[in-house]
């Protein structure tokens, strides 16, 4: 069975992604990972993180894929030890030196390759295989014929692919934008998004004098690329023989990890009964915050078309309100505030399988005085919703679409 892997940008995220039906979780840890602005985790974290995955079956993959200079091999060792020491089920690494650091001092731990190492061929990732790499999660720049390839070639590798979340104007993730312009390292997790930005040309002789750079009327976002969805193709992709399946998205929020993470699992699930995913399902990545969909190199090499003209901004149909934290008979649904609302406002709940549920918000009464609220307005507030039964743990509430 195909793996389905999610984003944990914290443990608040780690759990969400998978109770929403991820087998397994990608993190990164305080050194080491591409996501420095993510707020990665501490190792008493990832400890939490682990112990909660396991006691559900479930698999955690630390990022160790910086492309360290020297001075950054300091501590290496120790790190994959600690990393090692508190459970983790596997690493993930782009480098050569973090590749033979890891076998000297935790020979038990299991290396994957990140997507950061370029894996474009079969050759290549029978030579990773035959390094001791127990998964190679190839580079985006890959059609699904050439995927379908590799495995035909190499059929006893485990190989992993991005099916879903934002695109660098970059190979592989490997940008040296950031690094020029704002001296901000990509490649050590300090990625200062400079493809999002918008430009001008400025002529040698005229300086001061900047000219947008415009195709047609559409803007000067000339290296915003769409978000890669290969949603409406997962059969072709599960036809690759592909082992895993990879969500991006360690920096956004609970309601973007639940809600993709969710309808990948249940669309994965009907498929593997046989049946079509039902056609709701891909309405769900409509809601959450996105750039404007594409299928990225899978079906063909992008055109002019796979880039984002109007802006750098994200849109999504739906706002999320909070997460629902018990249920009491009487008083109805506990509720931790995420976002403004107020009675009478239309909302909708998912949760892990069941929804989304249409509802009207009847009233909002606080949970620790009881006394009716005109707005749930502030961060984290816990109020009771009347509703007429329980909800499955850790429900989502948004805006109705």
């Amino acid at each position: 069975m195909v793996e389905l892997l999610a984003p944990a940008g914290n443990l608040e995220k780690l759990i969400f992604a998978l109770k929403y039906g991820a087998d397994a979780v990608y993190a990164g840890g305080p050194q080491f990972g591409l996501r420095a602005f993510a707020g990665n985790f501490s190792l008493d974290e990832l400890q939490r993180g682990i112990s909660f995955a396991h006691q559900h079956g479930r698999r955690v993959y630390i990022t160790i894929n910086i492309m360290p200079h020297n001075e950054d091999l300091q501590g290496l060792p120790e790190y994959i030890e600690e990393v090692a020491r508190i459970g983790a089920d596997a690493i993930i690494l782009s480098d050569p030196a973090v590749l033979v650091t890891a076998k000297a001092v935790a020979p038990q731990l299991e290396l994957h390759l990140s997507t950061q190492a370029n894996a474009v061929n079969w050759q290549s990732v029978k030579f990773w295989h035959e390094q001791g790499l127990a998964r190679v999660i190839l580079a985006r720049e890959l059609s699904l014929g050439e995927i379908r390839e590799i495995h035909e070639r190499v059929p006893g590798v485990n190989i992993e692919m991005f099916v879903h979340g934002a695109m660098c104007i970059s190979y592989s993730g490997r940008c040296l934008l950031s690094n020029f312009m704002v001296g901000r390292d990509a490649n050590k997790g300090e990625c200062a998004h400079p493809c999002r930005y918008k430009y001008a040309l400025v002529e040698e002789k005229r300086p001061g004098q900047y000219f947008p750079i415009e195709e047609d009327a559409r803007g000067a976002y000339i290296m915003n690329s769409k978000d890669l969805s290969l949603y409406p193709h997962l059969k072709d992709v599960l036809a690759t023989g592909i082992n895993g399946l990879k969500i991006e998205g360690r920096m956004k929020s609970v309601h973007y990890v639940a809600t993709v993470t969710r309808a990948y699992r249940l669309a994965l699930d009907a498929i593997g009964r046989g049946e079509e995913p039902p056609e709701h399902l891909h309405r769900e990545l409509f809601k959450v915050n996105h750039r404007d969909y594409t299928t990225g190199f899978a079906l063909g090499k992008p055109t002019a078309e796979d880039h984002v003209y109007s802006g750098r901004n994200s849109h999504g149909e739906a706002d999320f309100l909070g997460i629902v934290r018990g249920f009491d008979q009487e008083k109805g649904l506990l509720f931790e505030q995420r976002g403004h609302f107020r009675p009478g406002a239309a909302v909708e709940f998912i949760g892990p399988t069941a929804g989304p549920i249409a509802f009207e918000i009847p009233a909002i009464h606080s949970a620790d005085t009881g006394e009716a609220l005109a707005a749930a307005r502030h961060a984290q507030q816990l109020v009771y919703i009347p509703y007429p039964s329980a909800l499955q743990e850790y429900s989502i509430m948004r805006t109705q679409a």
